[in-house]
């Protein structure tokens, strides 16, 4: 998740996300990201200027690594039906591989701790652009009805966000079948044509 990063600041991040996600962030104090990190305190204000601006990194970073993950088989040749499927299925995929940076971005998305400027480049970089584009397509070619694609983007992430956070709690098992019925259920809500037509 931290791949473009230096080793000391690679060991910060990671350590900062699992002490939030345990924590939580008013309870994460540098000393404790130091201590845990293994890395000296002046040496994490080497890289950050402060605890905020790790959160940002970190929010950056968990965001362009998810952007990257779930457009990976956004392929232009695929139809818009199949890059449907397999963007949502990879969004599912990553929210189970990768929790604490699951909940970190739900957590901290809509946080004053993080910065306009950070929320513009991460938008730029991670997965929603390139989903509202696919469903401002669908809409255009006559397969969705015709509602502002941000809003259904949203929607949809909304539901696959609850199904996600009951698989965390041990509340649903959300096996590949039932990752499909949720997909499903999302094109059925904006479709034109109800079911998989390919």
């Amino acid at each position: 998740m931290f791949e473009r990063y230096n080793k000391v600041q690679k060991a910060v991040m990671e350590t900062t996300l699992h002490l939030i996600i345990d924590r939580e962030l008013q309870a994460t104090s540098m000393s404790l990201i130091a201590k845990d990190s293994g890395v000296s305190t002046g040496n994490i204000y080497h890289y950050f200027s402060s605890k905020e601006d790790i959160i940002n990194e970190l929010y950056k970073a968990i965001v362009l690594f998810n952007g990257d993950f779930v457009t990976k088989g956004m392929n232009e040749a695929s139809s818009v039906q199949e890059r449907f499927r397999g963007s949502w299925r990879s969004l599912i995929e990553l929210g189970k591989l990768y929790p604490k940076g699951f909940r970190f971005i739900e957590q901290y998305s809509f946080s004053p701790y993080i910065h306009e400027q950070s929320k513009l480049e991460a938008y730029r970089g991670g997965w929603c652009a390139p989903m509202e584009e696919l469903y401002r397509q669908a809409v255009e070619e006559g397969l969705f009805v015709p509602l502002d694609p941000h809003m259904m983007v949203q929607m949809h992430y909304g539901s696959i966000v609850y199904l996600l956070k009951s698989h965390q709690q041990n509340m649903l098992e959300l096996s590949d079948e039932v990752a499909e019925q949720a997909i499903l259920a999302c094109w059925n809500a904006v479709s034109k044509e109800k079911g998989w037509n390919g």
